[in-house]
This record gives C-alpha cells, sequence and structure tokens, in this order.
C-alpha cells in the first residue's frame, strides 16, 4: 500500500500540472487516460498505443498514459486527478466510482458480440489435481488470488465458489498467495509455482491467440457464471467538453464498415475488445450484488445474527434494484 503522505504529494503535483492543460480560452487540451496492466507493462503498452493515438487525433487532444496493473493506484489516481478517465475491471470500477469520484459513462464488449466473461480456476495440465480435491481443504495445495480489487481473480471465486461453501482460502490452502495479476498466476501454475490458480476466460483465450507456450501448460478445473464486461469511467468533474470528446471517441470507435473502422477493429482485438457501448453506474449492479453476497456468506460464516441479517438486507436491497432495472430496460443488468 503507498502510504497516503505520498497520494497527497502526487495529487499537488497533478493539480500544478493542471494548471497547464488548457489553452488560453479555457477549452481542455490533454487527456490522462489509465489502462489496467493485466500482462506485463511492456505488452500493454504496445497494444494500446496505436489506440490512444487515434484518440489524440480524433479528440484533438494531447492523450497522456497512465499504466498500472496496481488497482488501488488506478483508483487513487483519479481520486486525486492525477489522470481524468480510464479502463477499469468491475470491481477496481466500483471503487472508483464509491471513492475516486469516477462515474461510468462506457463499456466493452466482446469481439465476438457476446455480453461477459468468466472467471476460472487453472492448474498445471499435467497434474491430477480436480477441483474436488480443491474443496477438499486440506491444506496441502498452494492458491493464486488475484488483486483484492479484481473481479475475476477475487471476487467472483469467493462469492460463486467459496463463499458458498462456507470455505475460507486462508484456512484451507497451505500458502495463499494474492495480489498477482492473471499473466503471473498463468506463469506460476504452468512452471509448477503454485498448484492453483484465479484467473479469466478473456486472458487465457488473449495468451493462446498470442501463441504463449504457457497458455498449453494449464487447465480449468472451473468456470464462474458470466460476468459483466468492463467499464470506462470518467471524474465527474471532468470539462464537460472533454467529456463530449471523449463519448463521440469511445462510441464510435472501431465501429461501421470502412477500411479505417476495420483497421481501429485490429487493435482493440489485440486487447480482445470489440467495441464500447454507452453505459453509466448501472452497469456495476451485478458486481454490487456479488460484492453483497460474499459479504452476506462471510457473516453467515461469522455466525452473527444481527450481522447477518444486515448484510441479508443490504443484499436483498441491491438484488430489488437490479431485477427493478431489468424489468425497465429488459436487459441483463450486466448488458447495461
Amino acid at each position: 500500500m503507498i502510504p497516503r503522505r505520498l497520494f497527497t504529494i502526487l495529487a499537488l503535483a497533478a493539480l500544478v500540472v493542471d494548471c497547464g492543460r488548457s489553452a488560453p480560452s479555457g477549452s481542455p487540451t490533454e487527456v490522462r487516460f489509465s489502462v489496467l496492466s493485466v500482462d506485463t507493462g511492456k505488452n500493454v503498452q504496445a497494444y494500446w498505443q496505436p489506440i490512444l493515438s487515434d484518440m489524440a487525433k480524433q479528440t484533438g487532444l494531447k492523450v497522456t498514459p497512465y499504466f498500472s496493473g496496481n488497482y488501488t493506484l488506478l483508483i487513487e489516481a483519479l481520486r486525486f486527478k492525477k489522470t481524468d478517465a480510464g479502463w477499469f475491471s468491475n470491481l477496481s470500477g466500483l471503487e472508483a466510482v464509491r471513492h475516486g469520484n469516477g462515474e461510468v459513462f462506457a463499456r466493452t464488449f466482446d469481439p465476438s458480440g457476446t455480453d461477459g466473461y468468466q472467471s476460472v480456476l487453472i492448474v498445471p495440465a499435467k497434474s491430477k489435481t480436480t477441483l474436488d480435491k480443491v474443496l477438499k481443504c486440506d491444506r496441502t495445495l498452494t492458491l493464486g488470488m488475484g488483486d483484492v480489487l479484481s473481479t475475476s481473480g477475487t471476487l467472483a471465486p469467493l462469492t460463486y465458489l467459496f463463499g458458498p461453501r462456507g470455505i475460507d482460502p486462508a484456512k484451507c490452502f497451505k500458502q495463499v498467495r494474492s495480489g498477482a495479476n492473471h499473466q503471473t498466476n498463468l506463469f506460476a501454475v504452468a512452471n509448477g509455482q503454485l498448484d492453483v490458480a484465479t484467473n479469466n476466460t478473456t486472458s487465457m483465450l488473449l495468451n493462446r491467440e498470442k501463441g504463449r507456450p504457457e497458455s498449453g501448460e494449464v487447465r480449468v478445473i472451473w468456470t464462474s457464471p458470466p460476468l459483466p464486461e468492463d467499464p470506462i469511467i470518467w471524474r465527474k468533474d471532468l470539462d464537460p467538453a472533454l467529456k463530449e470528446k471523449l463519448r463521440q471517441f469511445f462510441l464510435t470507435y472501431g465501429q461501421g464498415d470502412t477500411p479505417d473502422a476495420a483497421r481501429q477493429r485490429g487493435y482493440l482485438a489485440t486487447v480482445n475488445i470489440g467495441g464500447f457501448k454507452a453505459a453509466d453506474d448501472n452497469h456495476l449492479l451485478p458486481v454490487r450484488e456479488m460484492e453483497a453476497t460474499s459479504k452476506w456468506l462471510s457473516a453467515k460464516q461469522g455466525g452473527d445474527p444481527a450481522k447477518i441479517a444486515a448484510a441479508r438486507q443490504a443484499l436483498d436491497a441491491i438484488t430489488a434494484q437490479r431485477m427493478a432495472l431489468e424489468a425497465r430496460t429488459r436487459a441483463p443488468a450486466g448488458a447495461q
């Protein structure tokens, strides 16, 4: 965890930079866009640079990228105005909305056109480890989890796999390594450094498409229900003119049947994105429900009736919101 004092210093520095980010007329001239690094830093930068260059060309803005694999850093960067907008995972995006003055304005969709991806558990391809063996909880296996704010790396397995069975990973495994990105977990399992680890279908697909040998050295033993696609978030207090430029870029990028649109879709395909659709904070309702479910299951394990009742009440309230939204829009909440 980065000390709060350092974030304050970063915030002050960002504010100083802001003084030079507008033209004399007051119109914004720069956007600082953050990208969650789920792969090695150099790879992510190479994949995203053509997209960011197109963003600069189409918006007329200077685009300054901010790459990080640390979910908390991305949230704090938005909060302290070091960044203006960014691509987040769902759970980190929820925290950016709660604590970073963020707001969802778009979301990704899969190149296949199908909405949603899935969390998975992987083991070495040649091992005899099964899901039953993992759930036996005999403290003989090592487990790799994702960042605490990772939807597929932490929240989904806790909500859909461990929580419903009353399993606390810390008491179930010989060792639990947390905080790694999907690429690190893949390499650790493929190389025999971990017996089992979390990952997701998007990361696994990208590794196969890029011909990485590690992708053939693991196998999947558990798959979660579908998870919502990733949100694109900006700061609520962003200049309206800057917001409109970003909105127009994302909602038109890669759209149409022109050669330029085809080229853009090619860039997006390298990060397994088909394009972007308009969205708002309702997109995060399914993740809020997952989070509330995890807290309720944890409360049940604790056995305190008052805490169980409070957690259940909070879960029921969010479920009611989701159901009302789906009834109004006639579409799954994760596709909003």
